[in-house]
């Protein structure tokens, strides 16, 4: 009896010891950052590059870019499939900074509008 008593006691002196004794916490904050931002979209379709993304949405994502960022906005247009077993692709690349988001938006707007215009030439 005398045995459980001395391992019980132990242990419980064991438990209260490993406790920590000094809680301190130190929190930190971060702001987050947005660089260079890269946004790349592959679509099958006109409706697809329609219904994939709108103005308003590539405006609000400028909008969370700081400074003087690099940008670079693709989209990658599937076509038909060739004799070969390979699919026909046309992609179009627009780049930038973030200290010209005017100028950005109009050559985005200018290479959906030319991803449309495939899509309607092959109908």
């Amino acid at each position: 009896m005398k045995t459980v008593f001395t391992i019980l006691g132990l242990l419980v002196a064991t438990v209260n010891f490993s406790q920590a004794q000094n809680l301190e916490a130190n929190v930190t904050t971060q702001d987050t950052k947005i660089i260079n931002l890269s946004v790349s979209v592959t679509v099958d379709s006109a409706e697809e590059v329609e219904s994939t993304f709108n103005m308003k949405d590539i405006k609000k994502i400028l909008n969370e870019v700081e400074g003087n960022e690099d940008l670079s906005f693709e989209i990658t247009c599937n076509g038909e499939e060739i004799s070969n077993g390979v699919t026909s692709k046309v992609s179009y690349r627009v780049t930038g900074n973030s200290s010209d988001t005017k100028g950005f938006i109009k050559s985005i707007k200018k290479i959906r509008k030319a991803a449309i215009k495939y899509y309607d030439n092959k109908k």
